[in-house]
């Protein structure tokens, strides 16, 4: 095999890439040896055929694209050893030419690592952030485990009211014809979730149980079904009952059901302080943000558009995976959410780049600020991923390989750069609004 690098516009390179004759009939033999048993050819038993007789049948070219597939995944990962180059892109490749005895050749198109001009990244501005905790945010963290903590109770003595849930039957009419979907049983439906469209649920409130409810609604414009969009529709309801929350009281009983603690006031001070530790670690998260932001407004980089095309492509394959394990499939989720993976791709695109700018800067601090890490530092992350997984560090170990010590290298070397970028910080107070300056005055006045 041989590479010739060509170095095209905008950060994008060409790989020509040669693969020897005899290379190619060894792959075209083994694409006939694949395929033999699915061919059928008078005279002959199945899987008995001649490759001869197949290609003379069917043309020369008839095991040529499963031989092309088999050498381009072969050959690929050493023409980019071969060539040097630091590819930040899945290849876009085409073969060039496949002929009998002849050498196999396609090139591969990709984006190359680009180089970074970096601005001040020491003494970067970022805004001072307030984390003290008031005691009107420990009143909503209480009330919020209250609701936590609230029984459900069936209501016989009043209509549905804000907050409720209402159990519901219901079917849905458009043009007096039911549709696909309308249609649910024993539904519990939060007054107040908007969860239905319209305005349906406030057509339920002062309605009582056993009432049969005629609820008019129009779909949305933009509704993913298109059929139903920005169409009336008339949903007959029936509501079978009426629940809603009984919250516990708030004291010392309570603290000790749902804490450690075995009066309130102990309970509170625990809540302010792990909403104090909450709002340190947001505030830290926000001014990384910021400052990594003002470097990258003063750096400079062409970012070819594979690389950011390859990371949006990864951000999906990540929201898919996640969505996996709730038992929900990307195609079920594209119905349902009424978008396409085209849509989601440009959803998606800010953040991509964000972070592949994030990524770029960082790993450029890193290298001009001489940040090394130590294989003893990967060991102790190891050992730390060990503990999180309930495994035994030496049995981790085992699994990690060159090629993930290498990658946990570079976060690990990001992790320092950040560091060293908010070691550097000053910080300034936020601009005060008009209407903060105006009510300052009115107080002092």
């Amino acid at each position: 095999m041989s590479v010739q690098v060509e170095n095209l516009e905008k950060n994008m390179a060409k790989l020509t890439i040669e693969v020897s004759a005899e290379d190619l009939e060894k792959a075209l033999e083994a694409a006939y040896q694949k395929q033999k048993k699915q061919i059928n050819i008078p005279g002959f038993r199945k899987g008995k055929v001649p490759r001869v007789m197949i290609e003379k049948m069917y043309g020369p070219g008839v095991f040529y694209e499963d031989a092309a597939n088999s050498l381009m995944q072969l050959n690929y990962p050493s023409a980019i050893d071969e060539s040097g180059i630091d590819i930040v892109s899945r290849p876009s490749v085409e073969v060039v030419q496949i002929e009998k005895g002849k050498p196999f050749i396609f090139t591969a198109e990709v984006a190359v690592r680009p180089e970074v001009t970096l601005g001040k990244y020491k003494g970067v501005t970022v805004t001072k952030i307030d984390t003290t905790v008031s005691d009107e945010e420990v009143d909503a963290a209480l009330e919020k485990e209250r609701n936590n903590n609230a029984r459900t109770i069936t209501v016989t003595d009043r209509p549905v009211a804000e907050g409720d849930t209402a159990v519901i039957d219901f079917e849905g009419f458009v043009d007096g014809e039911a549709f696909e979907g309308g249609k649910g049983e024993n539904h519990p439906l939060e007054i107040g979730s908007h969860t239905f469209i319209d305005n349906f649920e406030e057509q339920l409130i002062g309605k009582n149980a056993g009432d049969d409810v005629d609820v008019n609604v129009t779909f949305p414009e933009q509704y993913q079904a298109a059929e139903l969009a920005g169409k009336p529709a008339l949903f007959k309801v029936k509501i079978h009952e009426i629940k809603t929350k009984e919250l516990p009281e708030l004291d010392d009983e309570f603290a000790q059901d749902v804490s450690e603690f075995d009066t309130l006031a102990e309970y509170r001070e625990s809540l302010k302080k792990n909403l104090e530790e909450q709002k340190e670690n947001e505030a830290k998260g926000t001014k990384e943000d910021e400052a990594i932001q003002k470097i990258i407004d003063k750096s400079k980089m062409e970012i070819p558009e594979a690389m950011i095309q390859t990371q949006c492509e990864t951000m999906i394959d990540e929201f898919a995976q996640r969505i996996a394990q709730s038992g929900l499939t990307m195609e079920q989720y594209l119905q349902f959410s009424g978008l396409t993976i085209d849509a989601m791709m440009e959803q998606v695109r800010p953040e991509a780049l964000s972070r592949i700018q994030s990524s770029l800067v960082l790993e450029q601090i890193a290298k001009e600020e001489n940040i090394e890490v130590s294989d003893e530092e990967v060991d102790a992350e190891i050992e730390k991923m060990a503990k999180s997984y309930g495994m035994e560090a030496d049995k981790l170990k085992e699994y990690v390989g060159e090629g993930e010590r290498d990658s946990m290298k570079k976060n690990l070397a990001i992790t320092k750069a950040v560091e060293l970028v908010m070691d550097n910080v000053k910080e300034r107070a936020k601009a005060k609004s008009k209407k903060e300056k105006e009510a300052e005055a009115d107080t002092e006045a």
